[in-house]
């Protein structure tokens, strides 16, 4: 009996993760970024860079694998996606904003007190993407 306890217990864990609703009010927030830090449950970046720079980090971050727009987009100055990892379906949200002469990006995880550097790795990817087309050019 302990047993199907616990395994209901463990079950009704992971479909929370997966099936939590998120708040629009509690993740879309100003990133408030004055320097790169990277966080235990995530990492703050402060690119230079203006609006085409915002737009194209937009579409990069919304081509990622399962990843979509929870608030804000390209025609707000902010915008705010949930990208969750594939097997177990944590999400991790993402707000980027644009400045005068920079965009700011805080990635962070919602569960957990380390996200064992998957934001990072996830945000230094789509500003590789970013810096593609002007090596390119």
């Amino acid at each position: 009996m302990i047993f199907y306890i616990l395994l209901l217990v463990i079950v009704g864990g992971f479909a929370w993760i997966r099936l939590a609703p998120s708040d629009a009010g509690a993740w879309h927030v100003d990133p408030q970024v004055s320097a790169d830090q990277d966080l235990a449950n995530g990492v703050r970046r402060r690119i230079p860079g203006g609006e085409g720079t915002y737009l194209a980090l937009n579409q990069i971050i919304l081509q990622s694998p399962r990843t979509e727009l929870l608030a804000g987009g390209p025609d707000d100055e902010r915008a705010t996606f949930i990208t969750r990892s594939k097997w177990m379906g944590f999400p991790d949200y993402t707000t980027i904003q644009m400045g005068e002469d920079h965009v700011e990006l805080y990635a962070r995880s919602r569960f957990g007190r380390s996200d064992m550097d998957v934001n990072r790795k996830r945000v230094q990817g789509w500003l590789d993407q970013l810096s593609e087309p002007a090596e390119q050019g």
